[in-house]
């Protein structure tokens, strides 16, 4: 994981899970699929279209879910949070896109993130890595420290489910 730690400027993190059965030819067009995000993130329970086409630039998803609203300490409780994103740009060849939080009510300003999937090794091996950036103004209520755990231990679960719905 790298990190750039200040409550002066942008929170950045990458954080990355290596899946060692599973190649990135075959992970892509699961991370790829823009309005299928609850298929396979831990306690997103609806996430779907609501502009455009899925997949192409300028497309907007709405996600909802249970738990990770940011300001507990202003008396908010975990409980169901949501989110509209537009996906920013993608490159098929490269196996990224990157996307922006355009309204939420988790507490995430300035919000842009991106997704990778990077095969592992060379000489057509298997495995692949998945790499997960974010930067976003920092959040009032949380710990940048907590933020990242959030996201290691989520895209964890994540590429754990797809490995696992590529192997069958």
């Amino acid at each position: 994981m790298e990190q750039n730690i200040s409550s002066e400027q942008k929170w950045e993190a990458r954080v990355s899970t290596k899946l060692e059965k599973a190649t990135a030819h075959q992970i892509w067009p699961l991370l790829k699929d823009f309005f299928g995000l609850h298929k396979w993130f831990p306690g997103l329970a609806v996430c779907y279209g609501i502009h455009g086409n899925n997949g192409e630039p300028g497309c907007v998803r709405y996600c909802a879910g249970s738990g990770i609203k940011a300001d507990e300490s202003n008396g908010d409780k975990p409980g169901p949070s949501w989110s509209t994103e537009r996906l920013l740009a993608i490159d098929h060849s490269q196996m990224k896109f990157s996307y922006e939080i355009v309204d939420c009510n988790i507490g995430f300003k300035s919000y842009v993130s991106s997704m990778k999937v990077v095969p592992a090794g060379g000489g057509g091996g298997g495995g692949c890595v998945v790499e997960w950036c974010f930067r976003v103004d920092p959040v009032v209520g949380w710990k940048f420290e907590d933020l990242v755990g959030r996201y290691e231990v989520g895209l964890q679960l994540m590429t754990k489910k797809m490995e696992a719905a590529v192997s069958e």
